[in-house]
C-alpha cells in the first residue's frame, strides 16, 4: 500500500496564469504561492541554504513564524503546517 505524501505542491504544477507582483491581489497571491512552492524544492534548498547568511536565515524564520502565528489558529498550525494533531491538554 502506497502512503499518501503529507506535503503537496500541486498548485505550481497546474497554475498557468501570469506571474507578477503588484498587478492585483489575486495574481500577487498566485505568484507568491508559485514562488513558495518552487523555492521549497529539495534541489534548490540543497544549493541555496548553505549560502544564506545567519541574518538571512533569521529573517526567513522570523517572517515565516510571524506569518503563521498571525494567520493560523493553533489547530490549523498543527494540522496544516506541522501535519500532526494538536497537543492535548497539559
Amino acid at each position: 500500500m502506497t502512503q499518501k505524501a503529507k506535503h503537496t505542491h500541486d498548485f505550481v504544477e497546474n497554475y498557468s496564469g501570469p506571474l507578477a507582483q503588484g498587478f492585483d491581489r489575486q495574481i500577487d497571491l498566485a505568484t507568491l504561492q508559485v514562488y513558495l512552492q518552487k523555492i521549497s524544492s529539495d534541489d534548490l534548498m540543497e544549493v541555496l541554504l548553505p549560502r544564506l547568511t545567519e541574518e538571512e536565515v533569521s529573517e526567513f524564520f522570523n517572517l515565516i513564524n510571524s506569518s503563521l502565528k498571525r494567520g493560523l489558529s493553533s489547530e490549523e498550525y498543527h494540522g496544516l503546517f506541522l501535519k500532526s494533531p494538536p497537543p492535548g491538554p497539559r
